[in-house]
């Protein structure tokens, strides 16, 4: 099967939680099918695996709509995109487009990185589900990454597509972290810095708990930084890395005492399967999607959930990680719930739905 992998959404320095899905599906993909990759930058080429590419033109261009102009005349068996928007129209091949979650009906503001045009529509297409309907509707199948975006999606009547779950997964850590060994008082938040995020309420927390660190690994801007300085008591306490190496995380991953989030709202949330891979547990906000990637983690404290606005009670579960007997615990429960996700098995589920939809044709296309 011959099947295009859209990677225009592919970071060019560092990854975000897209464009690692992104990058980490591909290679899968790769060792069952036989896989281009669609750029829009060069730059994206530092940040994927080494596989015949294609270059068109970028996902937030004003040619989007009409893109298969660029694809057709390559008769890709199928094309799979790890977003919503791709451009349907005038396509001669079976097209899946993905949903990662529906956070911005909720939470509208984009991200501020992208084009002020493009802003805009963001904002005017989350404004109803009717828009997200049509583009859905004209791809073949959709796709998602969890059971919870899965329920919404059906609970919504987004699409009247098939919605197939094809599962983000951890990187293979082949030897976790040595869970009798004491962390140290660190703690990793790794994800962006839009409201939604909630940054606030962990840095409310870390008030409550002098002795530790915490380690912002994203890039921030100058503002958003100076106002999040403002709400600790010790600013000293807050490590900023304006984006970090995979190298670096990994050894904050295997020496902290938990990485944590009080998310809002998230359609998966990568850096906790990821950090679970590792061994290390994880504090977090009561969301059905933590609830879903913890499991079992959940019942034997590899994985707490508490209220998302309680510092207290986030200080408190972090505390708990202080026992080495609680930590070691957690510690194993983390990693013996992260061995249920990896990137081979959401692979086979792709190439199972692609084959199946390259060899019905082109059934949706307009």
């Amino acid at each position: 099967m011959k099947l295009f992998f859209d990677c225009r959404y592919t970071r060019t320095q560092v990854h975000d939680g897209i464009s690692r899905f992104t990058a980490s599906l591909v290679e899968a993909t790769a060792e069952r099918a036989d896989v281009t990759m669609l750029i829009s930058d060069p730059e994206q080429l530092n940040l994927l695996p080494e596989l015949p590419h294609l270059q068109i033109s970028a996902p937030t261009s004003a040619r989007e709509p009409w893109v298969a102009r660029q694809i057709n005349p390559h008769r890709p068996d199928v094309v799979f995109s790890p977003m919503q928007t791709m451009g349907g129209r005038g396509r001669n091949y079976p097209l899946i487009l993905t949903v990662h979650d529906l956070i911005y009906y909720a939470h509208r503001t984009p991200p501020p990185d992208l084009p002020a045009l493009v802003r805009l529509g963001w904002r005017a297409y989350h404004l109803s589900y009717l828009p997200q309907r049509l583009v859905l509707n004209q791809a073949d199948a959709v796709a998602t990454v969890s059971e919870t975006t899965r329920g919404l999606i059906r609970g919504h009547r987004l699409t009247r597509r098939p919605v197939e779950l094809i599962s983000n997964a951890p990187p293979t850590v082949e030897q976790p972290r040595d869970a009798s060994a004491d962390p140290t008082r660190e703690l990793i938040y790794m994800g962006s810095f839009m409201g939604y995020k909630n940054v606030e309420s962990v840095i409310a927390g870390l008030n409550r708990l002098p002795g530790y660190t915490l380690h912002l690994c994203s890039p921030i801007q100058p503002a958003q930084e100076a106002a999040l300085r403002a709400l600790a008591d010790d600013p000293g306490q807050l490590v900023f890395h304006h984006g970090i190496s995979d190298a670096e995380y990994r050894v904050l991953l295997r020496r902290a005492s938990a990485l944590v989030s009080l998310s809002q709202a998230e359609g998966y949330g990568l850096p906790v399967v990821e950090a679970m891979a590792h061994g290390t547990p994880c504090v977090l906000s009561e969301l059905p999607i933590f609830t879903e990637i913890g499991g079992t983690a959940v019942a034997e404290s590899g994985v707490q959930v508490v209220p998302g606005r309680d510092p207290d009670a986030f200080a408190k579960a972090v505390r708990r990680l202080e026992q080495p007997a609680v930590f070691s615990r957690a510690s194993g429960a983390a990693r013996a719930r992260s061995l249920q996700f990896s990137w081979a098995e959401s692979a086979a589920a792709l190439v199972t739905l692609g084959e199946r939809l390259a060899g019905h044709g082109r059934a949706g296309g307009h």
